[in-house]
């Protein structure tokens, strides 16, 4: 099965904090680049993505917080489906 979703909803459950966190150790990251971009509302049209590589690793304390939130509330939300996926 594949459900194709928006880079929106990717980001704003969490997922691509949590991918970046592992790609990190790497050297890598996942960018999204906004064509008018909204800081207020954190969203924007999606312009660009693509992998490269960085210098830095980890994100800061405020960043590492709110994607705990994020990813928690995606899997309280979601566990059901992800558990029944597990077992067809």
């Amino acid at each position: 099965m594949v459900e194709k979703r928006t880079w929106q909803e990717f980001r704003e459950s969490g997922l691509l904090w949590w991918v970046n966190r592992i790609l990190h150790t790497f050297g890598w990251a996942i960018v999204v680049d906004f064509d008018k971009y909204d800081k207020e509302t954190d969203c924007g049209e999606v312009k660009e993505v693509y992998p490269a590589r960085v210098k830095f690793r980890g994100f800061d304390e405020s960043s590492e917080t709110e994607g705990f939130k994020k990813v928690s509330k995606y899997l309280k939300n979601n566990i059901e489906v992800i558990e029944k996926e597990t077992r067809e």
